[in-house]
């Protein structure tokens, strides 16, 4: 099982690695296998998240994930987005950003430095909203009662989450415009970028994900009416009619998850430049890192991780929000990506082990109840 779906994982770290080697030397060996382990701490919550919603998927739409979305997060979002950014922000044809990216890794690495704030404010406003909305929806499963609670009380005002994003955007922005200023004003110009960039955030976010959401539920009613169609069907020797809407549930799915990896990903590739400019290095560090979060999330959801250990996919939450207000944070101050790494790590860690905790109480309780049982037959049997 565990050959099976981290074979790819496996096979394209040898690959990589021996790339590395081929384009670099025993440097470049240690670069890529320094940004793959940076990769895959980052996103590990990514994994955790992304099998709560593949779970969702049949087998078919979980290999186009691994094969389709493995394409689009290995070589759209760690190889050719950092040269799309800079191709935008230096208002410079794709060709000239890739030839600047070989031959001049210092000015490609300060242009998509440059390109930062703006890189922050959509992921951060992404990323923000996917934990409001669940941290403001009334659960059976309570992680941190104390808190998920009254937020579930306060979850029931509409749009709430939108408006507390829309707040935390508009102080970010002002912020910034207020440091520019009080600096020089060398950066003022880019509190609107940062704006529009947040807002464009936001209205992601809200058409992926509300489009993902309504044909999920629409699903959820056709399976409902496709086991009474089974039931009729088996009763008057009928042939029923093969529901379609699954795909076009299953695509929006899809779609939501590669806008969730290209969120989480931003913060990777940020961070990748503290490490090297090389984006040969990059692509093959970043490249293995997505791999193994893929493979990962396919295991947990294949080995029924998120419904034995309850708790995780509350962690993986928290660990969004806290992700989410790092980017917003990081826009204008520099944190460094090992506590990016490590309030993740800790979060879900913490999850975890709070749901092997609640295991067990609930395996005891349920042995004390059939010890009190028998004991209750043998004084009847007496």
């Amino acid at each position: 099982m565990l050959l099976k779906t981290f074979g790819w994982s496996f096979a394209i770290t040898a690959l990589g690695l021996v790339a590395a080697v081929f384009y670099g030397g025993w440097t470049a060996f240690g670069v890529v296998a320094i940004l793959a382990i940076l990769e895959i701490s980052l996103s590990f919550d990514n994994a955790v998240v992304n099998a709560g919603i593949l779970k969702k998927m049949n087998a078919f739409w979980q290999k186009i994930f691994l094969t389709v979305g493995v394409l689009i997060a290995v070589f759209g979002m760690r190889l050719v987005f950092p040269v799309v950014i800079v191709a935008i922000s230096a208002k410079m044809g794709p060709i000239e950003a890739v030839d600047l990216a070989i031959n001049n890794k210092d000015r490609y690495q300060q242009l998509v430095t440059d390109a930062h704030p703006a890189i922050a404010a959509f992921g951060g406003m992404f990323l923000l909203m996917i934990f409001l909305d669940f941290i403001f929806e009334d659960r059976d499963i309570q992680w941190l009662r104390w808190i998920e609670r009254p937020l579930a009380k306060l979850g029931k005002v509409d749009m709430l989450s939108v408006c507390i994003s829309l707040i935390v955007l508009l102080i970010t922005s002002f912020t910034f415009a207020t440091h520019a200023h009080q600096h020089g004003g060398a950066h003022a110009d880019k509190a609107q970028t940062v704006l529009i960039a947040g807002i464009a955030g936001l209205i992601t976010y809200m058409i992926v994900g509300g489009l993902s959401g309504y044909f999920e539920d629409k699903l959820e009613e056709e399976e409902e009416r496709e086991h009474e169609e089974e039931e009729a069907a088996a009763r008057g020797g009928k042939q029923r009619s093969a529901v379609k809407l699954a795909g076009q549930a299953a695509f929006f799915m899809f779609l939501y998850l590669e806008v969730l990896d290209a969120s989480f990903s931003f913060d990777g590739v940020i961070g990748a430049f503290a490490i090297t400019n090389d984006i040969v290095l990059m692509a093959l560090g970043l490249g293995i890192g997505a791999m193994y979060v893929r493979s990962l999330t396919v295991y947990l959801v294949r080995q029924g991780t998120l419904d034995d250990y309850v708790y995780l996919e509350h962690g993986a939450h928290y660990a969004i929000g806290a992700l989410a207000v790092i980017l917003m944070v990081t826009i204008q101050y520099e944190i460094n990506e090992v506590i990016t790494g490590l309030v993740g790590v800790v979060l879900i860690a913490w999850s975890f082990f709070s749901s092997v905790r609640r295991n067990r109480a609930l395996a005891a309780a349920e042995g004390g109840a059939a010890g009190s049982g028998e004991k209750s037959e043998v004084s009847t049997t007496l």
